[in-house]
């Protein structure tokens, strides 16, 4: 009996470890990082599905958080609405397993300039607009779920 219960007990603790954020996740297949960004083209305005370990959480609003594959090192951007979905801000260093659009956007350098200001200025880091250079096309995915492990 005290064995059922300790089972039971791991069980349970092992199912709440993991958090399941906005809408289930429906795609059965994963999509490499590296192959959304070698080719993005081929991704583009589709659902998708990747899984990597979360290196940034946005520590304002939740809204983003940048999963890097650990075997190859790639990244995408995983943005919300926000208030939609709310990513922990102490989720760094987890596993993720996220899915959601592919969507492209287009900024003129004083746009690309504006944006990284504000990422700065909401994860506390030093920002130098001498870094950013010229227009930027970036490539993240409109999340709509996600599952934290």
């Amino acid at each position: 009996m005290k064995y059922l219960i300790s089972l039971l007990i791991t069980a349970a603790l092992c199912f709440a470890a993991e958090s399941k954020l906005g809408k289930p996740l429906t795609l059965t297949a994963q999509t490499a990082i590296a192959d959304i960004n070698a080719n993005p083209a081929n991704f583009l305005g589709k659902t998708v599905q990747v899984k990597g370990k979360i290196s940034e959480v946005c520590q304002s609003m939740g809204c983003w958080m940048q999963l890097v594959d650990p075997a190859t090192k790639a990244a995408v951007k995983i943005k919300v609405k926000d208030g939609e979905i709310v990513f922990p801000k102490d989720s760094v260093g987890k596993l993720a397993v996220a899915e959601g659009k592919l969507t492209r956007i287009e900024m003129t350098k004083e746009q690309a300039v504006a944006q990284a200001k504000h990422e700065a200025e909401e994860n506390n880091k030093k920002f130098d607009p001498a870094t950013v250079k010229g227009p930027v096309t970036i490539y993240q995915i409109q999340g709509t779920g996600a599952v934290i492990e």
